[in-house]
């Protein structure tokens, strides 16, 4: 420590920032805590398989068709 120049601490400064209310932030805040209850990763998990599923049944379903349609040209045609 020096004789001549002690140091001294600066005094804290006030560093103030108002919060404000956000929907939008709170319902995200809520929305995430509410995915993190137990058995909530389970349930998307079944839900996003369920949709999978759906999603090949349409496209097996489209194909099954699109078959059907060429088969009927095919045989009109011929």
């Amino acid at each position: 420590m020096s004789v001549l120049f002690p140091k001294v601490n600066k005094p804290r400064e006030w560093d103030y920032r108002p919060i404000y209310f956000d929907e939008e932030k709170e319902a995200r805040k809520d929305k995430r805590l509410a995915r993190l209850r137990r058995g909530a990763f389970r349930e998307e998990h079944e839900k996003n398989m369920t949709e999978l599923r759906k999603k090949k049944q349409s496209k097996l379903v489209f194909w099954l068709v699109l078959l059907g349609l060429l088969i009927f040209a095919f045989y009109v045609l011929l």
